[in-house]
């Protein structure tokens, strides 16, 4: 009867995998990392940078403020960062 049950689970389980690979779109071979593979990964830095741009941009086009008062602002929010972060931003500020 031992022999019998495996037999029967062994079948069920090799019916459930080609169940899944035939309707799991993420089981076929590497397509899934594929299609993740597109998006790379930024740094902290380029995080911050883009978060920064984005809210001078905000504060120009909503709150209309003056580009000595966005910059003072920006300014301040690096003063208060660590050191690490503080000279790659500071870099990329003056840049622009």
């Amino acid at each position: 009867m031992v022999a019998h049950t495996t037999i029967v689970f062994i079948r069920y389980i090799m019916l459930a995998l080609e169940s899944r690979n035939g309707e799991d779109p993420r089981t076929i071979g590497n397509l899934f990392y594929i299609c993740c593979d597109e998006l790379q990964d930024i740094s902290l830095v380029d995080a911050l940078q883009r978060i920064f741009s984005l809210m001078e941009r905000f504060l120009q086009e909503q709150l209309q403020l003056a580009e000595a008062e966005i910059r003072k602002l920006i300014d301040y929010l690096i003063s208060n960062l660590p050191s690490f972060f503080k000279e790659r931003l500071a870099a990329c500020y003056c840049e622009s």
